[in-house]
């Protein structure tokens, strides 16, 4: 018949071919977005609270090891009022 992008039933074949381009397309930029630079860094206080504290020299570890020695967050310590 005259075209060979459809079939007899007219079903366009170039839907897939699309499909996998974009696809494609969007692997490679989340692949190339990964080699950008944090937005925080790692060091920077989180909140003003936390500069407060390390002005004052009273600042709370972040983490601590558990039993296995996993870093675990250091809720109880953070938590607990202070005198």
């Amino acid at each position: 018949m005259g075209s060979d992008t459809t079939t007899s039933g007219g079903v366009d074949r170039r839907c897939p071919r699309s499909i996998v381009v974009v696809g494609a397309a969007a692997l490679a930029g989340l692949l190339l977005s990964g080699c950008q630079k944090p937005l925080f860094p790692e060091k920077s206080p989180r909140s003003q609270f936390e500069t407060y504290d390390t002005l004052r020299l009273q600042n709370q570890p972040m983490e601590i090891p558990d039993e296995f020695g996993n870093p675990t967050p250091a809720l109880r310590a953070r938590l607990t009022p202070q005198d």
